[in-house]
């Protein structure tokens, strides 16, 4: 089969085109390296913003995919509180730009690479996908009106799509030649990652009142090689005669900050120098999937429930990386 990943050549996109091309598919890659690396020559890569409507328009003309797997996105919460026309004009009219572009070639089945950031700040434990989209963040605004679009264009033009709504991606393929490396890093798990492999212990807590079991924010955590095998076994979903589907993509399991912490202690076998700073705005107490409809519909579980192996493999990744 032929797919586009745009954003192929970042974190969770490269995984993705490793595991479609491990399948023999063909994959075209559309990135504009704003973010992402480029690391694979076994694909058809081609530089482009989707924010240009006219190169996009052109390249999806010349060639017809079964599906197109969309990544391609600005993901630090923080940053777009602070710029929220660039995030807006990426993310959202960005993708705007290729749903558009996708019907008027006739290209049908788009997934999408939504975020558990719709939900805002949970009022359970375990977040179903049908709780309140309440975003509190610029990011988590721009995934939900993306959401609203695609249901919108589905009823209207019988635009097929699902959304899997990602909590906390973590970890890197087994080969660990490939790996999470955002500039500027953010994450937690890569970020501490990055300090100790540049001999620095020093790590900073954002908030420690939190109402949770140690005052550090808990998220639940997913292995990105589960994040893509997910990606994969939606595409059975696009035989039915209409899909617009949503789905949460996790462990079922939350984390605290100082569990993730020790965690990384024992993965690497250094001790590091916790600094508490203040909250930072947009940050949810808790986050944690229930998976229920995921297993039920797409018979996916994870294969990595155990963090501390989560987090071997991210290290394993680190310490051979030139980041």
């Amino acid at each position: 089969m032929k797919f586009l990943v745009t954003g192929g050549a970042g974190y969770i996109g490269s995984h993705m085109v490793k595991f479609l091309l491990s399948k023999n598919h063909e994959i075209t890659v559309f990135d504009n390296l704003s973010s992402g690396k480029f690391i694979n020559n076994k694909i058809n890569f081609i530089k482009v913003d989707l924010v240009n409507l006219n190169k996009l328009d052109q390249l999806m003309s010349k060639k017809k995919f079964d599906a197109v797997f969309h990544f391609a996105a600005l993901s630090i919460v923080n940053e777009s509180e602070k710029k929220p026309r660039k995030y807006y004009l990426n993310n959202v009219q960005g993708t705007k730009n290729l749903i558009n572009s996708m019907i008027k070639y006739n290209i049908n089945n788009l997934i999408f690479s939504s975020s558990a950031s719709v939900y805002g700040a949970p009022k359970t434990k375990k977040i179903l996908e049908r709780h309140k989209l309440k975003p509190i963040s610029e990011y988590g605004r721009n995934k939900k009106e993306i959401e609203k679009i695609l249901v919108r264009i589905g009823k209207k033009k019988n635009f097929k799509s699902i959304s899997f709504r990602y909590f906390n991606a973590a970890g890197a393929d087994e080969t660990a030649k490939i790996g999470e490396n955002h500039k500027p890093e953010t994450h937690l798990i890569p970020k501490i990652l990055n300090s100790i492999k540049r001999k620095k212990k020093k790590v900073y807590i954002y908030g420690n009142s939190y109402k949770t079991i140690d005052g550090t924010c808990i998220r639940d955590y997913v292995h990105v090689n589960d994040i893509v095998r997910a990606h994969y076994y939606g595409l059975k979903k696009f035989r039915q005669k209409k899909c617009i589907l949503n789905y949460n993509i996790g462990s079922g399991k939350g984390y605290s900050v100082l569990e993730i912490i020790k965690g990384i202690e024992k993965v690497t076998k250094v001790k590091l120098k916790i600094v508490y700073k203040k909250k930072r705005k947009g940050d949810p107490p808790i986050l944690i999937a229930d998976c229920k409809k995921i297993l039920k519909d797409l018979k996916w579980k994870p294969k990595y429930k155990n963090i501390n192996k989560i987090l071997s493999t991210a290290w394993r990744w680190h310490k051979k990386s030139f980041i």
